[in-house]
């Protein structure tokens, strides 16, 4: 079987998703979810001329000659405003967030006045209208101000309160089941057999569902047994599972079962095999409505393609194309050699040169199973098949961690 390029891949993996449906959550959760619908104001803010400062509500017309001395007829705090009317020859004590009484068109901060009982004196003239806020500064009622798919963050719940939503229409998150495979896996804090390892690959893929905005269901690790490995996939479609991430037998060993196990249980294979490194085994189909993505075991395989096709698919399913993401350039930091006929992502350390430039320099040791390394990098360089040999200061093209 031919390897399929990556491009295509990930086309054939997102062709048939679609956004998931709405649901309202309140605005205290709305915290890094993703925006369902326009967000139109219910009011305007703010909703009346208000004062910026503490200090006096005055007729500018009255301090344009200098020398003015006004009557204090009353004080308007913060919502408490001034129920009377300012009129020629007369103020009143103001605070910051009050509304500007009627008549008043400026305001006289109260470092520029002077008191004396019910009387002040101006010392310095403002400008007309200084430091009033005119009704609507911010935004109007009606006004689309939040648009999907934003994803939310503090700045967009502080204006969604204030446009006076309680709560907010975000996409359902993606439930993404993952299961790791393998005899040879113990979870985190076990004690590992003499031919055994820690399980990795979930952890990181969990957290990588998570920071995309879906909803990680952990099912555990399944032994090489055909049986163990159905139950745990009826588990995922039972649960409703929007995708099914399995972790590691997706390749054609005698002891890779994932891929007969699966078509065993209905599963439609789109394609597997791809021409990229790490990564190559990697397997993509359907279940029912649940889309299966069948990642490597090698920790680094697994992570790389969990970048590259289940970002984008949770992305996709939240109505956003922020999942694929674009290479930026860089130069190379040391020399490589010319690659075959897989598109290779390589390891690499990221900085910037004295003249603002990106720095990539690869790791010389690329194994798959190398996370230590996965962890220092700062980005992956993108080396197309039958990519020719590179000299440092080459330019590159890098997917930034």
């Amino acid at each position: 079987m031919s390897l399929m390029p990556v491009s295509e891949a990930l086309q054939k993996l997102l062709s048939d998703v679609e956004k998931l449906e709405t649901e309202h959550v309140p605005l205290e959760q709305a915290n890094g979810r993703t925006l369902s619908e326009n967000l139109v104001s219910k009011r305007t803010q703010p909703p009346f001329a208000a004062s910026a400062m503490d200090g006096y509500a005055i007729r500018h017309g009255d301090v344009a000659g200098g020398d003015a001395t006004l009557d204090v007829i009353g004080e308007a705090p913060a919502g408490h405003g001034f129920s009377g009317r300012v009129t020629k020859g007369q103020t009143v004590r103001i605070f910051t967030g009050a509304p500007l009484p009627e008549g008043a068109d400026t305001i006289l901060i109260q470092e520029n006045a002077q008191k004396d009982g019910n009387r002040i004196s101006v010392l310095e003239t403002p400008a007309q209208g200084a430091f009033v806020r005119p009704a609507g500064l911010d935004f109007q009622k009606d006004q689309v101000l939040l648009e999907p798919p934003l994803k939310l963050t503090y700045r967009h719940l502080a204006l969604a309160a204030a446009m006076n939503f309680p709560d907010i229409p975000v996409v359902r998150r993606p439930k993404v089941a993952i299961l790791a495979t393998g005899d040879e896996l113990v979870r985190p804090g076990a004690e590992p057999g003499p031919d055994q390892i820690i399980a990795s690959n979930h952890a990181g893929i969990a957290g990588l569902v998570e920071d995309c905005g879906g909803q990680p269901l952990d099912l555990g690790i399944s032994p090489d047994d055909p049986i163990e490995l159905a139950n745990h996939v009826r588990r995922a479609i039972t649960e409703k599972a929007d995708i099914l991430v399995t972790l590691g037998g997706a390749s054609v060993g005698d002891h890779d079962l994932v891929q007969d196990v699966l078509g065993q249980e209905g599963m439609d294979l789109a394609f597997w095999r791809i021409a990229m490194r790490p990564g190559k085994p990697l397997m993509a189909g359907r279940l029912g409505t649940t889309k299966v993505l069948g990642l490597p075991g090698n920790p680094v395989s697994s992570l790389v393609c969990g970048l590259l096709f289940l970002k984008p698919l949770i992305h996709a399913m939240l109505g956003s194309s922020a999942g694929t993401s674009a290479p930026k350039h860089a130069i190379l930091g040391d020399d490589l050699p010319e690659n075959d006929r897989r598109q290779d992502y390589i390891r690499a350390t990221l900085h910037e040169d004295t003249g603002g430039r990106l720095v990539a320099t690869p790791f010389p040791k690329q194994d798959s199973s190398m996370l230590a390394l996965l962890a220092r990098s700062g980005a992956l360089i993108v080396r197309p098949p039958h990519a020719p040999a590179l000299k440092a200061g080459s330019p590159v093209d890098v997917l930034v961690l």
